[in-house]
C-alpha cells in the first residue's frame, strides 16, 4: 500500500543512487551534524518532505528533513510544532526498547530547523493490511472494520497478527497518534517493522486513530507490560527522557503522556475507540 510521506524513490523529483547506510554506532551523529543535500521533494506529502543525502566523517545516508516552515498549519495543534513532535515519538520508542520509528533528530538545515529522518528503504513483498471478502479474518489475520471498496460493495479491512504490529499498536496509544495509516508501515527487507510520520502526535486530548484496532480490548501481553512499566519509570521527573521530552512537548503534554502510561498498566489491555473521535484515519492508506 503506498504511503503518502514515504514512497519509492521514483516518485520523488529526483531519485538520485542510494547509499550504502552506515553502521548505527554514530548515526545519530550522523543526521545531527552532517552535510545535508536536498535530492529531491515528496510532492504526494500534506507537508513540505525533502528527500536529502546527509555525509560527515566520511560516512553518508539518505533521509527525509521535514522543515518546520514546510508545515501546514493545523487546527488542533499549536503551528510550527510537528518536527519536535516526530522526535518525541522517536525518544518514546527508544525508551521502551523496541527501536520502531527510525532514527530521529532536529536540527537546523537548508530551509531552517526541522526533523531529520533516517530513509527507510521498506520491502513492497510484505503484506501487513489487506482488504478481504470474508466476513471474518483469516488465520494470521486481525479485524479492522469494513470498508466501502465502491459503489454498493464493502470488504473488511484486516492487519496482520503480527507481534511487531502489536508493539506498535502499544507505541500509539502511549503517543496519542492521530494518523496511524497503513502508508505509515515500513517493513524493511531484514525484517524490521519501522513507523514513519508522527507529527499529529501526544495532544492532550484523546485523538488516537489507528488502523491497529485488531487487538482492542486484548490483555496486553507481558513484554508490552514489561516496557510501560519502564517507560513509566523512565518519565520520573528529573530523568533524561523527562528533561528531553520537555524540550518538544508542554508540560500539559508530557503530563499526558505519563497518565496514559498508567492508564495502559492500570487496565492491562489494548485500549478500544473512544467514540468521541473518529477511530480511523481518512484516507486510511
Amino acid at each position: 500500500m503506498p504511503a503518502p510521506e514515504r514512497i519509492p524513490t521514483g516518485s520523488v523529483s529526483s531519485s538520485p543512487e542510494q547509499p550504502e547506510q552506515p553502521e548505527l554506532l554514530g548515526l545519530l551523529e550522523l543526521l545531527a551534524k552532517g552535510e545535508l543535500t536536498v535530492r529531491g521533494q515528496v510532492r504526494e506529502a500534506s507537508n513540505a518532505v525533502l528527500f536529502c543525502s546527509v555525509s560527515y566523517a566520511g560516512e553518508e545516508a539518505s533521509c527525509v528533513y521535514k522543515p518546520v516552515a514546510g508545515e501546514r498549519p493545523l487546527w488542533d495543534f499549536p503551528d510550527g510544532t510537528l518536527a519536535q513532535r516526530e522526535v518525541a515519538a522517536y525518544e518514546i520508542s527508544e525508551v521502551l526498547g523496541w527501536h520502531l520509528v527510525p532514527p530521529t533528530v532536529l536540527r537546523d538545515g537548508p530551509y531552517g530547523e526541522g526533523m531529520v529522518q533516517l530513509w527507510i528503504e521498506a520491502d513492497p513483498a510484505a503484506e501487513l493490511l489487506a482488504l478481504v471478502e470474508e466476513e471474518q479474518p483469516g488465520q494470521g489475520w486481525k479485524a479492522v472494520g469494513f470498508a466501502e471498496v465502491d459503489e454498493g460493495r464493502t470488504a473488511l479491512l484486516v492487519h496482520a497478527d503480527d507481534a511487531r504490529l502489536r508493539r506498535l499498536a502499544v507505541l500509539d496509544a502511549v503517543i496519542n497518534n492521530g494518523d496511524r495509516k497503513g502508508g505509515h508501515l515500513l517493513p524493511a527487507p531484514d525484517g524490521v517493522l519501522y513507523a514513519i510520520d508522527h507529527g499529529v502526535t501526544f495532544n492532550v486530548d484523546d485523538k488516537l486513530r489507528t488502523l491497529l484496532w485488531g487487538w482492542a480490548g486484548e490483555p496486553l501481553p507481558p513484554e508490552a507490560l514489561a516496557a510501560l512499566g519502564a517507560l513509566s519509570s523512565a518519565l520520573a521527573d528529573g530523568g533524561p527522557l523527562v528533561t528531553r521530552l520537555a524540550q518538544l512537548l508542554t508540560p500539559a503534554e508530557v503530563a499526558a503522556v505519563r497518565a496514559r502510561v498508567a492508564a495502559l498498566v492500570a487496565s492491562g489491555k489494548h485500549p478500544a475507540p473512544s467514540g468521541e473521535w473518529p477511530a480511523i484515519p481518512w484516507p486510511p492508506l
